[in-house]
């Protein structure tokens, strides 16, 4: 009985309530990925002669917009993960897991998230809006629903929607989408399965035992290794496609490529499986909020 009263005071904390639906939306994700939705829409204004305070209201309905489908389609994830969350560390603690928060207020959360976002974001155009609703379907039914249960390929499959982004943001200001806005998009592609990959080798063990086909999983480590270089190997080219933002940037750009990519050869030699993957996995984080800040940055000096 005490216990039953410890947790009901818990679950009424407004702060408790708050880090669960934090937890439920996956705050840290939606934030990570708005730094690409900007970066494309920072350019797309750059490169088209436009002002960020006379297309304030698009960038608001664009930002917005991405940040609402981006939390609503990871509450859907959350929901229909809830069979395997429980079995995994990082995830047992989940409010969809503990029961903190009911399956239908997630995908009442879900669905109101996912259509008040697109709503937004097709108040710029209907080229972004489509592009937003491919990045819902592809995470929540493609990736989620099939591809991460069935298939080894699901962190390549699931890196569509995690590319979609600066996609949607240069959109929103430029449906045509030129060549830039395509490198955007496939330094987000081809940065996802290094890193997700990396992530997997850490918790082989968690998603094995949820039966999840994860390629460390599956092909095991050294196999996992070899596709993660590959991965990083085929972002060498892509600077030299972005001259536009200047030799500055492309020479940056090479640099943590090829950084990223004697790091990953590296673990041919090293010993502990685990550490490497742990540094692959902080350099990838780096990498990301790096390569994007000094996308905004080079593109007005």
């Amino acid at each position: 009985m005490e216990n039953s009263r410890h947790i009901s005071e818990v679950e009424a904390s407004p702060s408790t309530a708050w880090s669960d639906f934090m937890a439920l939306i996956k705050i840290g994700i939606v934030n990570s990925n708005l730094i690409p939705v900007f970066a494309g829409l920072w350019l797309a204004l750059i490169y088209n002669g436009q002002h960020f305070l006379q297309s304030l209201d698009t960038v608001i309905f664009t930002l917005l917009g991405s940040a609402f489908i981006m939390a609503g389609s990871c509450a859907f994830n959350n929901y229909i993960d809830r069979d395997i969350d429980p079995i995994m560390e990082r995830t047992k603690s989940r409010p969809t897991v503990t029961g903190r928060i009911s399956g239908g207020k997630v995908l009442t959360v879900g669905f109101t998230f996912v259509i008040l976002g697109l709503i937004l974001i097709f108040l710029t155009n209907a080229t972004a809006g489509f592009i937003g609703i491919v990045g819902v379907f592809s995470y929540v039914v493609i990736y989620s629903m099939w591809a991460k249960r069935k298939l080894v390929s699901n962190t390549v499959i699931g890196s569509l929607s995690g590319a979609v982004p600066p996609l949607i943001g240069w959109a929103a200001i430029d449906p045509s989408l030129p060549t830039m806005a395509w490198m955007l998009f496939l330094i987000m592609f081809i940065w996802q399965p290094p890193h997700f990959y990396a992530l997997a080798m850490r918790r082989t063990e968690e998603y094995r035992a949820a039966g999840i086909p994860m390629l460390p999983v599956v092909k095991g480590f050294a196999a996992t290794k070899r596709s993660i270089v590959m991965w990083v190997a085929l972002l060498l080219p892509i600077p030299f496609f972005m001259t536009a933002l200047g030799i500055p940037f492309v020479i940056l750009a090479t640099l943590l490529n090829v950084g990223w990519l004697v790091m990953g050869i590296a673990g041919y030699r090293m010993k502990n499986d685990i550490k490497w993957a742990t540094l692959m996995f902080v350099y990838s984080l780096n990498y990301l909020t790096i390569i994007f800040t000094a996308m905004v940055i080079f593109a007005v000096i």
